[in-house]
């Protein structure tokens, strides 16, 4: 039988401490699954765990590569059940080289950059020795419908950062794909593209509220955010958008899709 996307046992959920993250795990736990949670700040985590059933929660910065390492071999020695990976830690940090310094913008696209991109990439492939282990597995990597369309001009790295997170994760999934044909478990790597969703992500924002219903009616609720997500885990998608983002990657793949595929060696 083919692995689907909601066959794994255990999921390790980053940035699980509240928004998306906390959503996910939230879902996971309501359907049997064990959730582990990891993020930067303690305090949110002991609250998320305590409405998690007390799930094991672990600090990680996720941009600090080099504690990543360890991390996983602590986290595989402790949770050896362990299938499923979801890289949900992000920043969002409006970045204007017009008002900045060099060295104020450098420094804080860097600090982007090692969480939206560095962090994702050393869990994922550090894990894959441990997947490999297992009958099945399963990467979800959440982008941004602005890794798509870079329409919000006042985060340019962050915007580079979910379109490097879009096709890391399709050749990716190829590269996995290939290993199966071959003989390899197989480990599904999915793609969630949030479109602007309710959360504290615009806290740096002059505006923290500007992705609220009240502030932008095209924005999702949490909740509605992951009925949609939830809706397409169940078919089976392997890049699932959400509201708006779902055109979106709809067009996407229209228009490219075709090209890839080809590039890929698919029929």
């Amino acid at each position: 039988m083919p692995f689907k996307t909601l066959d794994f046992k255990s999921a390790l959920i980053t940035g699980g401490g509240g928004g998306i993250g906390l959503a996910i795990a939230e879902y996971f736990v309501a359907q049997g699954k064990s959730v582990i949670i990891c993020g930067r700040t303690e305090s949110k985590l002991q609250d998320a765990s305590k409405q998690l059933h007390d799930c094991p929660y672990y600090v990680l910065d996720t941009g600090n590569i080099s504690a990543i390492p360890a991390f996983i071999k602590k986290i595989t020695d402790a949770h050896p059940e362990l299938d499923c990976l979801v890289n949900n830690a992000g920043v969002q940090r409006p970045l204007d080289v017009n008002e900045m310094s060099a060295e104020d913008f450098t420094q804080k696209a860097d600090q982007e950059i090692a969480i939206n991109i560095q962090g994702p990439m050393h869990l994922a492939v550090g894990l894959l020795p441990h997947f490999r282990t297992k009958s099945g597995a399963v990467i979800m990597n959440v982008s941004s419908v602005l890794g798509f369309i870079p329409t919000s001009v006042i985060n340019p790295v962050y915007n580079g950062t979910k379109a490097w997170v879009h096709f890391w994760s399709m050749n990716l999934r190829t590269q996995l794909e290939q290993a199966a044909s071959s003989g390899d478990p197989t480990i599904r790597v999915i793609e969630i593209a949030p479109p602007s969703v309710g959360t504290d992500l615009h806290r740096e924002r002059k505006d923290p509220n500007d992705n609220k219903k009240d502030k932008n009616p095209s924005a999702l609720s949490v909740e509605e955010f992951i009925d949609d997500v939830v809706k397409a885990w169940k078919e089976d998608r392997d890049v699932i958008g959400a509201g708006p983002s779902h055109k979106v990657v709809e067009r996407w793949y229209s228009e490219f899709g075709s090209d890839y595929d080809k590039a890929a060696g698919k029929k």
